[in-house]
């Protein structure tokens, strides 16, 4: 694949996104300023059992992006590569918070290529503040009512609040 400088970059930033956390959105914004199109692509894992539907994680996403007009936001089921061939884009975004996700992300990215040589992995690492965040951490905080307001977008934030009701 040649990429000449008149081919559009589009880039795709695939993951659960369950929910969307400040962390998430820190990679999206600087993101959206490297690649033309960037696509935050929800994966629709059958085998995790989400807290958010496909749906709800989409919307969430759509909402806290609406400021990124070059952002588009999507959701897929299939293998990464055969959605990013649909969408013509070649470049995958990961974010790495910790040497312990590199291994993992290194993993894929080399199985990526290895289906297709045509492929690339940008990493992008953690804003230090937001190193040891993640939606798992998010969701336990939540489910047990405590602040998240440092950790999510507000509108993630009332969300969580009605999957997890006090009382």
């Amino acid at each position: 694949m040649s990429m000449d400088r008149f081919e559009m970059k589009i880039a795709v930033y695939p993951g659960s996104f369950d929910p969307v956390t400040n962390g998430h959105l820190d990679i999206i914004h600087r993101s959206a300023k490297v690649f033309d199109k960037l696509i935050v692509a929800v994966l629709n894992n059958s085998s995790k059992n989400p807290l958010f539907t496909i749906e709800e994680r989409t919307e969430l996403l759509k909402q806290v992006t609406k400021d990124l007009p070059n952002v588009e936001i999507d959701n897929f089921r299939d293998l990464l590569i055969n959605y990013m061939k649909q969408k013509n884009a070649h470049l995958i975004v990961r974010g790495l918070r910790a040497v312990s996700d590199f291994e993992y992300e290194l993993q894929m990215a080399s199985t990526n290529r290895k289906l297709d040589e045509s492929f690339e992995t940008f990493f992008m690492t953690s804003t230090p503040q937001y190193s040891y965040l993640s939606s798992s951490i998010v969701k336990e905080i939540a489910r047990f009512h405590g602040p998240v307001t440092d950790l999510v977008p507000e509108v993630v934030e009332k969300a969580l609040r009605t999957k997890y009701p006090k009382g």
